[in-house]
């Protein structure tokens, strides 16, 4: 499939968004297996409730004093992938525009490296996995993409930090010079749709949307928990409810959603709430 050949919809209308899944069934499972934080950010997806003080105090408790979180596997030093996924959950409550988050936000611009890349440090390469070792081109093209994707985000009708703008821009134009001639990317499958969020947010739409062929391309194969959180980055982003990729996206879930209203993940039991939470936010 070329650009020029690329449907507005596939397989007839979309309908509405919550119809395509059992989004009771999703929602109960958050109740039952999530905990707290979980729980919050379903009720702030759900309604746009606003999230306990226990809650935001659970998600944004560790924070490193320059304004990072470390990772599990990083001791004391905060880590840009860790940062990325704490905003995760943070956006999940409505609190990216708390002290927290936007010192986050801070701290990832001013890591930024003079490129428009990013790498977690040095001192971590002993220690790091696969995809976040410093000086590896795949680790570098990924975090790149994450970081590049919660600065985006964040600026809210490009009403945020100017800065942050900036960092953004730069991140979206390293990621599409890295870009191959069919619209490939020298990185893992999340840095994939992660970048052309990115690229998306940052107007630059036709190199947006030749990674979103090649994403719909892969859709078929992917995991359901890669399926979900592909579709919520792109809806976060700002894709149309009716974009086809979307509409792809959330077929594939109806078909892969397990009778007790969760998908699997490939990252174990433990991440299940988390792709459940993804899916509602595609899916919402």
């Amino acid at each position: 499939m070329t650009l020029t050949e690329l449907p507005r919809r596939t397989g007839g209308p979309a309908g509405s968004l919550s119809s395509v899944v059992d989004m009771d069934a999703a929602i109960g499972f958050v109740v039952a297996h999530g905990d707290t934080v979980d729980r919050a950010r379903l009720s702030w997806l759900r309604t746009g409730a606003a999230p306990q003080p226990d809650a935001l105090t659970s998600a944004e408790v560790g924070q490193a004093p320059d304004g990072g979180w470390p990772a599990f596997w990083a001791g004391d030093v905060a880590s840009v992938d860790a940062t990325c996924f704490r905003l995760a959950e943070l956006d999940d409550l409505g609190a990216l525009d708390r002290p927290p988050a936007r010192k986050a936000l801070d701290w990832l611009a001013a890591r930024q490296r003079a490129d428009g890349s990013w790498e977690e440090d040095e001192t971590l390469a002993a220690e790091a996995p696969d995809w976040a070792r410093p000086g590896d081109p795949e680790a570098t093209y990924y975090l790149t993409a994450n970081a590049g994707y919660w600065l985006s985000v964040a600026d809210t009708d490009g009403a945020g930090d100017p800065g942050h703008r900036a960092a953004a821009q730069r991140a979206a134009h390293y990621l599409a010079a890295q870009m191959r001639p069919d619209g490939t990317w020298p990185s893992y499958l999340l840095a994939g749709w992660l970048a052309a969020a990115t690229l998306y947010r940052q107007t630059m739409f036709y190199e947006s949307a030749r990674m979103q062929v090649v994403l719909n391309d892969r859709l078929a194969t992917m995991a359901p928990g890669d399926v979900a959180q592909l579709a919520a980055a792109l809806r976060r982003a700002g894709l149309a409810d009716d974009d086809w990729l979307l509409t792809n996206a959330r077929r594939r879930l109806a078909s892969t959603q397990r009778s007790d209203g969760g998908w699997d993940s490939d990252a174990g039991d433990a991440f299940e709430v988390h792709v459940v939470l993804a899916a509602i936010r595609a899916c919402r």
